[in-house]
This record gives structure tokens, sequence and C-alpha cells, in this order.
């Protein structure tokens, strides 16, 4: 009986020694997951620095934490990207945070260090949230300091900040006297920061590059100016494919305020280059006043998102330092909008007035139109007019161009625009060839159909011919 005892109790024992994990063995760190609950109570500040590169893309580790697992991935002589989110009124997670760095670290192997302070962040009272911002920019100087400490450089911290986070990294860089490589502040929150001075919120000099989407200015983001360049998605107010109406439930607050990160994402995409036009004003770029971009030449006009430090050289010294772009997004991911500007010469002796509108068609057989956002343009002899066209897809090879012209009137005569030359070329690629039509009239609301040629041909002249087949001539 004894010895059938004891072979049991050996046998429980190493069972249980058995399933003990060895020290060695990683514990891969989650972001903190509350819920409504704790919002309503309210919750203490709590930092992790969750560590992520490509050699633990699945698994962080609390850089917050004083163990050598925790700093073996992080290689201070890479760059080093700090993503901070904001307010969490009901505690769970952000749900762009995986998405967001995985895409990251396919373009790099940085080190990205996700700023989880949930615990801090959720609450009901936005007021208590806004009040530990300045803590947690202090937790990351500690950090940032250690590594360089370790021989990293100010000039490879890149901090993304999402809202709130936006100001968390405003206040980081002010500690540098703006020494860090950059900040771009994702609809950086407004309540409690609108009217500030710059040394309450972020502002331009909290870094040597600062670039801010304003996404939802008319509610839960920021107005005014806060970095280098700001950019305002169609106009930074309301954006397309959100709800419209309170029954859409929680999406209809935040779809806007989140917009800013699911933009930026898509600049990650090689597919989709998130093209912007620098403006005064969002109706001067519907209108197509804002089609001037030589100023960054031989570069395009800008780029929202991870790839907008190409322009850097260039807004930095502008004096003063600050330019807002405009531009419009699709109501679905990845939001792309692929601009294209459409060039007259006219011949009319009388000026004509309207509009235009531009369909385009590949060598695959696939069809894309853009009703351009205009007033009235007026037509001169020999003056060049240059118009903003916007497809929802881009066409490599453009086999056929579908223009009708239209004075908006339902009474009075017909009119036709007579053309000298059409030229359309691409926004985001000034290398691609230009292609160009000569000599053709387009007669009032009839769409015209040809076939463009390239530019350096300008010795060609076809005619072209319309819906029903006629010659285009006066």
């Amino acid at each position: 009986m004894l010895p059938r005892l004891c072979q049991g109790l050996c046998f429980f024992l190493l069972c249980q020694i058995s399933s003990v994990k060895p020290d060695s063995e990683e514990t891969c760190h989650e972001f903190t997951d509350l819920d409504l609950p704790d919002a309503i109570v309210g919750t203490d500040l709590h930092v992790q620095l969750l560590l992520y590169t490509r050699d633990n893309s699945n698994c962080s580790s609390d850089l917050n934490k004083e163990n050598a697992t925790a700093f073996k991935y992080l290689d201070v002589s890479r760059k080093t990207i700090f993503i901070t989110h904001g307010y969490r009124p009901t505690g769970s997670p952000p749900v762009w945070l995986d998405e967001l760095v995985q895409k990251l670290l396919a373009v790099d192997d940085f080190n990205i260090i996700l700023v989880d302070w949930n615990r801090g962040a959720t609450t009901l009272i936005y007021h208590n949230a806004a009040a530990k911002t300045r803590k947690v920019a202090d937790i990351l100087k500690s950090l940032i300091d250690k590594m360089l400490s370790q021989g990293g450089s100010l000039d490879s911290i890149y901090m993304i900040g999402v809202s709130l986070g936006a100001h968390i990294s405003g206040f980081v860089g002010k500690m540098y006297n703006g020494s860090i490589g950059r900040i771009t502040g994702l609809d950086p929150a407004g309540p409690l920061f609108n009217g500030k001075p710059p040394e309450e919120r972020l502002h331009h000099t909290d870094a040597k590059f600062v670039d801010v989407v304003h996404s939802d200015i008319d509610a839960l983001g920021y107005r005014e100016n806060l970095g280098h360049i700001d950019f305002y998605p169609n106009g930074g107010t309301d954006q397309p494919g959100c709800p419209k109406t309170i029954l859409s439930g929680s999406q209809y607050f935040k779809c806007d305020h989140q917009r800013s990160v699911f933009l930026y994402m898509s600049s990650l995409n090689e597919s989709c280059s998130v093209v912007t036009f620098p403006c005064e004003n969002y109706r001067d770029y519907r209108i197509g006043k804002c089609v001037d971009c030589q100023e960054f030449a031989p570069l395009s006009c800008p780029v929202l998102g991870f790839y907008a430090d190409k322009w850097k050289d260039y807004l930095v010294a502008k004096n003063p330092p600050v330019t807002k772009a405009y531009f419009d997004t699709a109501s679905k991911k990845p939001f792309c909008i692929f601009h294209y500007f459409l060039e007259f010469i006219t011949l009319n002796a009388e000026p004509r007035s309207g509009y235009i509108t531009i369909k385009l068609e590949s060598t695959s057989g696939n069809v894309t139109e853009s009703k351009l956002d205009q007033d009235a343009i007026t037509y001169e002899q020999n003056k060049e007019v240059t118009l903003l066209a916007k497809f929802d897809q881009e066409l490599q090879e453009i086999s056929k161009v579908s223009l009708m012209f239209t004075t908006g009137s339902l009474i009075g005569p017909k009119h036709k625009l007579r053309v000298m030359r059409m030229r359309l070329r691409s926004s985001f690629h000034p290398d691609r060839e230009i292609l160009c039509r000569y000599d053709f009239v387009l007669p009032e609301n009839v769409e015209i159909d040809f076939m463009p040629i390239p530019c350096q041909n300008s010795n060609i002249f076809s005619s072209c011919c319309g819906a029903n087949g006629e010659e285009c001539s006066e």
C-alpha cells in the first residue's frame, strides 16, 4: 500500500515540475483590454511599452519592465517608431493596432514601440484622460534617454500619435527642444486643446518634421495648423463612407476621427499613394485652383502618410514653415483617388463658360469617370485652362478618352467649344507619358470619344467623332 502511494505521489510531483515553464521562455505581452465597468470606475495610469521588431513581430516585450528579455530585441541603431493611442472611453484596444504594426514592419525592420496607456486613457471623463498626457510623455522620455545612453540618436526617433497621443508626442518633442526626427499627428484631439498656446499642444517646432492629418475638425479633432504640413482629407470634416446619423451608434462618433489612421495605413500600400494639393482652402482645391506643384519639382505634389517626409526639405524651408494640403478620398479602403491634370487651350473667338466631364478607358476595357468639382470655367481664346480630374482607379494604359462639354443651361442655343489642344497628365507620376489631342470640337451635351496620342507627336492632327459618328468641325 505504501509503495503504491509513494509511486503515485512521485508521478504527481513529476507532472507538476514538467508543467512549469523554464525561466528562459519568453512572455508575450498583450495590449491592455478593459471594458465599460473599468471606464465607469476610472483607471489609474499604468504604461506598457510594447516592442515589436521583425524578430518578434507577433510577441511583444514590455520595455517598461527591467529585464534582459525585453531589451534583447531593441537595436538602437535602427529607426524607432513610437505609436501612441488616445482617449479610450470603453477600454477596448484600438481596432487598427495590429494592422498598423505589421504594415510598418513590412516596410523595414524598425523598432516599433506601442505605447499602451489604456490604464489611464480608459475613463468616461475625458478630462481625466487628458490630464495624464504629460505623465505619459515623461515615461517615454525615460526610455528615450536610456536609448540615447546606449548610442541611439534623436534623429532616428519617429513618433506617431493618434488624438491625445498626438499631443503626447508633441510634449516629448518639446523635452528635446524639437530635435527628434519626426512626429505624425493623426487627427490630434481638439477638446481642451483648441486655442491653446504652442507649449500646451502639438506644434511644428516639436520635431525636425511634423506632419498632421485632420479628419474630424468639426467634432473630436483639432481645426488649425499644427505641423509643417497639415492634411485635410475631404476638407477635414465629414468623411465619405462614415455614418451620417446617430442611429448608427458609436461609429457615428468615431468614424471620422479614426479615418486619419486608416488613411495613414493606406499610404503603406504600394498601390495607393494619397496625393494632396497645397491650397488656401478646401473650396479652392475642389474647383481646381490649386494644381501647380512646381515648387516641389522634380517631386510631385506631396503625399499623405509614411512617405510625406520626402517633401520635408521643401516644407521646412518655407517662411513661415506652414502648409495646408487638401484632397478627396473614396469611401472604402484603401480610399485612394487618382488625380489627373486636364489642360485645354481653346480657339473660340467669344468666351465660353461651362463644365467638362471626362471618362477614361484602358486597353483592357476598364472605364473610370470623373465629374470635375468646379464652378463654371470660362474658356478664352488661346488661354490655357487647367482642371483637376479625380478618378477612383488608375489606368496604366489609356486607350480612349471621352469628353462632354455643357453650359448647364436648359434653355437657349447650344454652344460648341473649339479645342486647339488638350493634355492629360498624371499628378503623381510626372514622368509618365503625357497624352494629347489636337484641333477638335466639343458640341454641347454630346459625348466625344477619341484615342489620345503622346504629346511629343504634336504634328499629328486627327479628326474625332461624336456619338452620332459625325466629324467634329465648326
